[in-house]
């Protein structure tokens, strides 16, 4: 899958450097002084690189825990994020990623242990008040779980901090490291869906819904929490029947009992990024299909945008209570 890992000096030794690359003997192996030689070159091409990305193991020297945006959460007053990875091993063509970032090739950060150490003090900020700490706002969760040992290094932080959640976004069926320990109810894995034929056209790579499902079933099973994250809704002519028919297909299939949250937003992206897009796809129908731009973001007209919000958020309150429901959107 990976034939070429770059490896910055400072990270050269570093233990966990020594343990990825212990798992790709043949690889290209290639150091560099600052990963931003690689990820940050001008006129480098996202489509060809998107074919066979590269590995860049790095150290990240600040920013570890940053703040949400504002409507983002699920219900916290005191939510953070952090990216120990750069890029998604999908290729979702709505994706802001490919807007934001000039190389298709993935980073991870692997000084887990600095991270780790800000995780702390920001929750000493905090105690006793609920904190949301959310992954996945830069790369998938779970996608390279294999590779990264993520889960295993940054679960038994939570399982010591309870008053600390922890999201977990992912499209990824790679749970097996999740079903191999005892779970924690301060761990969300939060699915995100949309329809079959809206998924299929746009979301490259990704597993199924039916294949999502059942990666929920087993995670519920085994006593997780699941988060349910229907964002971005993607506009089509028959929106109303494709929607409907997804969340029948997910709430009658999982346990409502066992289902965290459900979120809901539409498609939107910062202006800069979606002309980039628009320079990757220039056939792209999503691209062309009904926009607008409000406040340098792309999206689409309030009507439009706010009649598919109000719809799906009635249906999705047909199978969860009011109080599982957190919409990303104002109008809602």
């Amino acid at each position: 899958m990976i034939s070429t890992i770059y490896i910055e000096e400072e990270v050269a030794t570093h233990p966990r450097t020594f343990k990825i690359l212990e798992r790709f003997p043949d690889a290209d192996k290639i150091t560099c002084k600052r990963y931003g030689e690689i990820f940050n070159r001008k006129s480098q091409n996202f489509r060809l690189q998107k074919k066979q990305p590269a590995l860049i193991l790095a150290r990240k020297h600040k920013g570890f825990i940053l703040p949400t945006p504002k409507q983002y959460g699920i219900g916290a007053e005191h939510n953070y994020y952090f990216s120990h990875m750069l890029n998604c091993l999908y290729d979702c063509r709505y994706c802001f990623l490919q807007g934001m970032f000039q190389s298709a090739h993935y980073v991870l950060f692997v000084n887990y242990e600095d991270f780790l150490e800000e995780l702390q003090s920001v929750t000493n900020q905090h105690k006793g008040q609920a904190v949301h700490i959310f992954s996945g706002y830069d790369c998938d969760s779970l996608a390279l779980d294999p590779v990264t040992d993520f889960t295993s290094e940054f679960l038994p932080f939570f399982e010591k901090n309870k008053h600390a959640l922890l999201e977990l976004r992912t499209k990824s069926t790679q749970i097996r490291s999740l079903l191999k320990r005892k779970p924690i109810q301060n761990c969300i894995i939060a699915f995100s869906f949309t329809p079959d034929r809206i998924a299929s056209a746009l979301e490259h790579k990704t597993p199924s819904v039916e294949k999502r499902i059942q990666a929920i079933l087993d995670l519920q099973q085994a006593g997780w929490q699941i988060g349910l994250r229907f964002d971005p809704l993607i506009y089509t002519k028959d929106y109303d029947v494709e929607y409907e028919a997804l969340f029948k297909t997910v709430f009658t299939n999982l346990d409502p009992e066992s289902t965290h949250s459900v979120s809901l937003g539409s498609f939107r992206l910062p202006k800069d990024y979606f002309r980039k897009l628009e320079k990757l796809y220039p056939d792209e129908k999503l691209l062309s299909s009904p926009l607008s731009e409000q406040e340098n973001m792309i999206s689409y007209p309030a009507e439009l945008r706010n009649d598919m919000l109000d719809y799906c958020k009635k249906i999705i309150t047909q199978y969860i209570p009011i109080e599982k429901f957190f919409p990303c959107h104002d109008s809602i």
